[in-house]
């Protein structure tokens, strides 16, 4: 055999090897592909089941003593895994409540926890945020909204989740909730009585 034929079928060796290689690559892709499809994860649903006012207290201010606001309040939040087969793992979720944009609480650190296929999770944190100061935008429009009756406040959680497939774990996905609530206020004078709220069951929105 010629050298010349040595080395046409060293080559068409190579060709079919890298054609093997190839189709093998696309085969690992499809099926990749068919399993995401299958499986890929549906964001887990969030309500806000409950929110109890235990007390908001406004104290408004002149230019030299801005005003600021105390808010101690009771949340029931709970979030389900609409997945068939995909678990989640609740990592590191804050909730804390804002007004216009401001938080008004601290943010408290719900327990991690593991929800499997069409699981519920529920969570009844209590939130406080106390002497927190507000521009003047904001305490002129909580004072209107005090005096009015009725507050819209917003329930937010904030954290990091996993997904789960039988052994395989995701890496962290950033999560972000937001629960708008209007809130009822006894009397109109700007502070809330111990006990005061309104009792909802709101539908969240959820980013990821």
């Amino acid at each position: 055999m010629s050298k010349g034929s040595k080395w046409d079928k060293g080559r068409h060796l190579g060709n079919r090897l890298a054609a093997c290689i190839v189709t093998l690559i696309i085969i690992i892709l499809l099926i990749i592909l068919i399993v995401y499809l299958a499986l890929r994860p549906t964001k887990p649903k969030f309500y806000l089941q409950n929110l109890h006012l235990i007390k908001i207290l406004n104290s408004g201010g002149a230019m030299s003593a801005p005003a600021t606001l105390t808010t101690n309040l009771q949340v029931t939040i709970s979030a389900r895994n609409p997945n068939n087969h995909v678990g989640v793992y609740f990592d590191m979720l804050d909730t804390y409540v804002t007004y216009r944009d401001t938080p008004i609480t601290s943010p408290v650190l719900l327990p991690p926890t593991y929800e499997g296929h069409k699981d519920v999770a529920v969570w009844s944190p209590v939130l406080n945020g106390v002497n927190v100061p507000l521009d003047m935008y904001t305490g002129n429009a909580i004072m209107q909204d005090q005096q009015a009756g009725i507050i819209l406040l917003h329930v937010k959680v904030e954290g990091r989740v996993k997904w789960k497939v039988g052994t395989w774990t995701s890496g962290h996905y950033h999560l972000f909730v937001n629960c708008p609530i209007f809130v009822s206020l006894n009397g109109g004078t700007g502070n809330s009585a111990p006990g005061d709220g309104l009792s909802q069951f709101v539908e969240c929105h959820v980013e990821d």
